[in-house]
């Protein structure tokens, strides 16, 4: 069985989340034993959620890593927040971080969980600095500094 995680912005360009998910699949179709694979996130809106879908798709299953009490109170619209509630509907496992409320410190906390969590961590990542504490930089640096294979994702002249 592997586990793999995943990070990415949350505002993936128009047009791109069809290329981000064709890369995802091959990349999961190509890792995946026999024995099956486990996505593991946070789904936040974007890449997360993304992943998601093509995970449950391709017969795996999730294991969700929720920051904080109250984390559906940071999705910006209900469209976004509805698959959330049907994607965790799905997860064969949900853990529940201790943070209080949303902040940035419980969205780092829960990067680095599903770092911890992978056997190779799938970054959606534009290569640039974290616009906040907790951002696709700052999980991909400490998913090196823990010495875990990380696969960055971001096509050619993509912008966000």
């Amino acid at each position: 069985m592997i586990r793999l995680g995943v990070t990415g912005h949350q505002e993936v360009p128009s047009g791109v989340d069809r290329l981000l998910q064709a890369e995802i699949r091959g990349l999961v179709e190509s890792r995946s034993p026999a024995s099956g694979f486990i996505g593991v996130t946070s789904l936040a809106a974007g890449t997360d959620q993304l992943f998601a879908d093509v995970i449950l798709e391709l017969g795996g299953s999730l294991h969700v890593v929720l920051p904080c009490l109250g984390y559906e109170t940071t999705f910006s619209d209900s469209k976004t927040l509805d698959h959330f509630e049907d994607l965790l509907g799905h997860a064969e496992e949900v853990e529940k971080l201790t943070f209080p409320s949303p902040r940035e410190e419980a969205f780092l906390a829960a990067g680095k969980r599903v770092v911890d969590l992978s056997d190779i961590l799938l970054a959606v990542w534009d290569g640039k600095p974290a616009r906040g504490l907790g951002g696709t930089a700052d999980i991909v640096n400490y998913a090196g500094s823990v010495g875990r294979p990380i696969r960055v994702l971001w096509p050619t002249g993509a912008s966000r």
